[in-house]
C-alpha cells in the first residue's frame, strides 16, 4: 500500500480560509501583474506532487526524456517535488511557471486569485479512486440523515454533492464532518462513524472492514475530477517552447510506461517505488485512474462538449461553497475559456483556459 504521507499530497488540500489567505498573501507579496511579468526566457520551473497519474513526470526527469525535449527547444526545465497545496500557492505567487493540479483547484486558487492560468494537458480523471462508504447499508439513499466524514471542500466533498444529486438529495440531507485525510481510516474503525468519502489508498483499506459497502464512486461521474498540467498564461504566451517540450516529454513517457516490455515494467517500478508502493500496488491505482495515453485521446477529451458541462458543475459547486474569491457576486465572476473558444462566466475576466493547441500539434505529428 502507498504510504499515506506521500499519496495524500495530491488531494490533501482542505480549502480553508487560512489556505486561501496564504495563497492571497503570496499573490500580493510578489505584486503579480500578468502583463508586466511576461517575457521570453530560457529556464523554467515546474512543481509536482505525488499521485498515481503524475508519477510519469519524475520518471521523465530521471530517464532523461524531459531533458531531451527541453534541449530540443533550447530551454531548461527544473522539476521540484512539493506538498500539493504549497505547490499551487507558490505557482499562484509566481515562483513556478508550471504546476500539476486538479481542475477544481486551478479554478479556485490561481484563477480565483487573479492569475490567468492555462491547462495544457488534461492527464487523467478519477475513475474509481474516490468512493462513498456506508456501514451496514447498501444503497446511497441510506445516507440521508447521516453524518458524513470527509475532507471538507475537497474533491471528495464535490463528489458527495454530485452523488446526492443523482439520488434526488442535497447536502441539506446530510451533515458533513470535516475529517483529515490522515485520520479518516482510524475514524472509520470507530462505532460513531457510519458514512465516509475517502480516496485511495484509504478507500481500499476502509472497504476491508466488515459490514462496509461502497455505494458510489467517481467512475459514476467520469471526466469531472481531472488532474492537469497548468502553465501561467503570461509565461505560455511568450514561451510556447515550454508547452511544446512538456507535451512532448509527457507523451513519450506514457508511451514507455504503456508497453509490456522490460523497459515499460522498469518505468512503472520506478514510479511505484517513488510513490511508496510496489508494482502491483501502483498498477492497482492505475486501474482506477483514467490516464489518457495518447495525444489523440487527450485531444478528444479536451475538445468534447462534455468538458464544458462538467466544468459548469465544478464552478457552481465552488461558488456555492465560497471558493471563487471573497465577495464573489455570482458564479460568473471568473471567465473560463475552452479549446473551441466557447466561454463560461465573465468574458472580461477570463482566468482559466483549456488550451488544447499543443496536444493538437502532438496528435498531428503522431507523437
Amino acid at each position: 500500500m502507498v504510504s499515506e504521507k506521500k499519496t495524500l499530497t495530491r488531494r490533501g488540500f482542505i480549502r480553508s480560509a487560512a489556505a486561501l489567505c496564504t495563497a492571497a498573501a503570496l499573490f500580493v507579496g510578489v505584486g503579480f501583474n500578468s502583463e508586466a511579468v511576461a517575457a521570453e526566457k530560457k529556464s523554467f520551473r515546474m512543481a509536482w506532487s505525488i499521485y498515481a497519474g503524475w508519477m510519469p513526470w519524475p520518471y521523465a526527469q530521471q530517464s532523461g526524456i524531459l531533458k531531451k525535449w527541453a534541449d530540443k527547444y533550447g530551454i531548461t526545465i527544473d522539476l521540484k517535488q512539493m506538498d500539493y497545496i504549497e505547490s499551487i500557492n507558490q505557482f499562484t505567487a509566481g515562483q513556478f511557471d508550471a504546476c500539476l493540479m486538479t481542475n477544481m483547484d486551478a479554478l479556485t486558487i490561481p484563477a480565483a486569485g487573479g492569475v490567468d492560468t492555462s491547462i495544457v494537458i488534461v492527464g487523467d480523471y478519477s475513475n474509481g479512486n474516490d468512493g462513498i462508504l456506508l456501514k451496514g447499508k447498501k444503497s446511497l439513499k441510506d445516507i440521508k440523515g447521516q453524518k458524513v466524514n470527509l475532507v471538507e471542500l475537497s474533491v471528495s466533498h464535490y463528489m458527495l454533492a454530485r452523488a446526492l444529486a443523482t439520488a434526488g438529495m442535497s447536502e441539506r440531507d446530510v451533515k458533513v464532518v470535516n475529517t483529515s485525510d490522515a485520520d479518516i481510516v482510524a475514524a472509520w474503525k470507530t462505532a460513531g462513524v457510519t458514512a465516509a468519502v475517502p480516496w485511495n489508498p484509504q478507500l481500499s483499506e476502509m472497504k476491508k472492514a466488515p459490514g462496509t459497502y461502497e455505494v458510489f464512486d467517481s467512475s459514476k461521474i467520469p471526466g469531472e475530477i481531472l488532474d492537469t498540467l497548468a502553465i501561467r498564461s503570461d509565461v505560455l504566451k511568450d514561451n510556447p517552447k515550454l508547452a511544446k517540450a512538456l507535451v512532448g516529454a509527457w507523451f513519450e513517457t506514457l508511451k514507455v510506461m504503456s508497453t509490456a516490455d522490460a523497459k515499460g515494467k522498469s518505468a512503472k517500478e520506478y514510479m511505484a517505488k517513488l510513490s511508496g508502493t510496489d508494482l502491483a500496488g501502483y498498477e492497482s491505482q492505475l486501474k482506477t485512474t483514467k490516464l489518457f495515453y495518447t495525444p489523440a485521446e487527450t485531444l478528444a477529451f479536451t475538445t468534447a462538449p462534455a468538458l464544458m458541462s462538467s466544468t459548469d458543475l465544478v464552478r457552481k459547486f465552488s461558488f456555492d461553497h465560497g471558493l471563487l474569491g471573497q465577495g464573489a457576486p455570482n458564479v460568473n465572476v471568473i471567465g473560463i475559456q475552452f479549446a473551441d473558444g466557447k466561454l463560461l462566466g465573465n468574458p472580461k475576466n477570463v482566468k482559466l483556459r483549456f488550451d488544447a493547441s499543443y496536444v493538437k500539434l502532438a496528435a498531428e505529428s503522431k507523437l
